[in-house]
């Protein structure tokens, strides 16, 4: 077994990760990083409808039950507490799926992969050099006004009967899952970055850049 995690972080050191919550800019870094250092870019959020039709019933169990939700009872009437703890891609399903993904790419020239599923403590195993992993953590104002500028902040929510109660929800689960996230990151000593409206677009791009080594 020890074997096996070894090969497999082996044949993933060409892989540099970006994780992190929803509205931090993750997408934005990985492309610019990506075009500079002439890397492939691989995009989580990309293949989620892909994952999503693939994985196994017994492999996804909170998937199914989310597909089987109307927005209402995916957005309102549940806790953000609850929202968290039952989202399918925050339990990790169907990160397999990526693996398989990434393992099927050629070595060359390297690849940055980036998305909110890349889970902390699932990434970690993988890792033959921990500094190629970060995550971005963005500050509540900051995901809110990020939302608003892509134009959307109300995309799902106005979805619902209720769009300010869901809006809410969505934001406080986002703030949930991104402290998890900064706690995660700390107990395994993995790299995390804060990022706020003082952070510039080429400041945290050189951040970036320099943990990873490019």
């Amino acid at each position: 077994m020890l074997a096996d995690a070894a090969a497999l972080r082996a044949r993933l050191r060409h892989v540099y990760w970006i994780g992190g919550g929803s509205g931090a800019g993750k997408s934005v870094i990985a492309r610019r990083v990506a075009a500079r250092c002439g890397l492939r870019l691989y995009a989580t959020d990309d293949v989620m409808p892909d994952h999503a039709s693939r994985c196994a019933p017994a492999d996804c169990p909170f998937l199914r039950e989310f597909a089987a939700m109307d927005m209402d009872e995916r957005w309102v009437n549940r806790s953000p507490e609850t929202m968290l703890e039952t989202f399918h891609w925050f339990r990790g399903e169907g990160f397999g799926l990526i693996v398989d993904d990434l393992l099927r790419l050629p070595a060359e020239p390297g690849v940055i992969v980036e998305g909110f599923r890349l889970l902390p403590r699932l990434v970690q195993p993988l890792l033959a050099e921990p500094g190629h992993a970060l995550w971005l953590l963005p500050a509540p104002g900051f995901r809110r006004a990020a939302f608003a500028s892509r134009g959307s902040l109300w995309k799902i929510a106005g979805k619902t009967s209720d769009p300010e109660r869901a809006l809410s929800n969505l934001l406080e689960r986002d703030r949930m899952f991104t402290e998890r996230l900064r706690e995660e990151t700390e107990r395994l000593e993995l790299r995390a970055i804060d990022v706020d409206t003082t952070v510039t677009e080429d400041g945290l791009d050189e951040l970036v850049r320099e943990t990873f080594g490019l």
